[in-house]
């Protein structure tokens, strides 16, 4: 068998296997087996040797031929052996979409934000606005334009975190009340608001105290305002945190911002006014303070106190919360506990 017949022979026999090869490793293996250096074609080129000079280049054509037919045989079946083996990798990796998927714990408004978003809902109902501030605010407004100058023993009681001497952290939201009274146009209509958000105390951090704290105070200013507007207001944010059945009472107190002022008592929820742990056996449970504003707060707003008059309440979620769910820690609210948290999952 001369060479050419050889070569003719490899390549039949070649092809044969590239065919029936059945992965990758194994069409690499014919590869090698037919075009390495020790390869079929290879060693019969060795007797390349022995032809004349005239029949030489001949069979080197027909040889380089030979290789390059095979070398495209086994791209192609290369080719095709990946693509079958990523069609079974995807699908043995098939992901069936009709499988009930894994749970995703997805998280709740925490307790504080559900009682400010509830106490907003009513007020905004009733047509109140809500009004936002800043939290570093100047003393003239936490201070002065609420009826408390530099010299009065009242400041005292809201002792804060000065950064400058005219700059402080808030200890209220009221000085909010005083900027919208500044600029509010009152011939366009009554003032109704509520101001929301954290205020600042140096106090110190027990069950009951905290540093920081949330209030929402409201105010209205209007013509003919009158107490009888203020109680009405008072028992409707009673009955909507605390139930239906809950009744106010009001009691004369001191605030330097409103005159007359009082503090607001609602009747117990736990035993309903009949005496218990909850309520130290009174009946009632003490919840926010409120009252007529005060003449002065009105003139230094720029509003003529004897044409206009008005009524404001501050309230402190915080406290609202510890009562309406029986929490007796106020820090349990910023620790971030999930455990203690998850018990206060919003409903719907």
């Amino acid at each position: 068998m001369n060479l050419r017949e050889k070569l003719e022979e490899i390549k039949q026999n070649g092809l044969e296997e590239i065919r029936r090869a059945e992965d990758t490793k194994h069409i690499n293996d014919v590869r090698v087996e037919l075009l390495g250096k020790k390869g079929s074609i290879t060693e019969v080129l060795r007797g390349m040797r022995d032809l004349s000079a005239e029949e030489r280049p001949k069979v080197g054509s027909f040889a380089n031929t030979i290789r390059d037919e095979l070398t495209q045989a086994i791209a192609e079946k290369h080719a095709e052996l990946e693509e079958l083996k990523l069609a079974k990798r995807l699908e043995s990796e098939t992901i069936d979409v009709t499988l009930p998927a894994t749970p995703v714990k997805t998280g709740t408004p925490h307790v504080l934000v559900q009682v400010i978003d509830e106490i907003e809902k009513l007020f905004l109902g009733m047509g109140f606005q809500v009004v936002d501030g800043p939290e570093i605010e100047e003393d003239h407004y936490n201070f002065e334009m609420l009826n408390l100058p530099q010299d009065h023993p009242a400041r005292d009681m809201q002792d804060t975190f000065y950064i400058t001497k005219q700059l402080l952290m808030r200890t209220q939201t009221s000085p909010v009340q005083a900027r919208t009274m500044e600029v509010h146009d009152f011939s366009k209509g009554p003032l109704k608001m509520i101001s929301p958000g954290k205020v600042y105390r140096r106090d110190t951090d027990d069950a009951t105290h905290s540093h920081q704290f949330h209030q929402v105070e409201g105010l209205v200013i209007d013509k003919n305002i009158t107490m009888g507007d203020l109680k009405g207001t008072l028992e409707l944010i009673a009955k909507t945190v605390f139930g239906q059945q809950r009744e106010i009472r009001l009691r004369p107190s001191y605030f330097p911002f409103t005159e007359p002022s009082v503090e607001v008592d609602v009747s117990c929820f736990k035993c309903g006014g009949k005496g218990c742990s909850v309520c130290k056996q009174t009946g009632w449970i003490e919840v926010l303070g409120a009252g007529m504003v005060h003449p002065n707060v009105l003139k230094m707003a720029g509003v003529d106190p004897e044409a206009y008059g008005g009524f404001a309440f501050g309230l402190g979620p915080d406290r609202f919360a510890m009562l309406k769910y029986g929490v007796d820690d106020i820090r349990e609210f910023y620790l971030n506990d999930v455990r203690f948290l998850q018990q206060f999952a919003q409903k719907g």
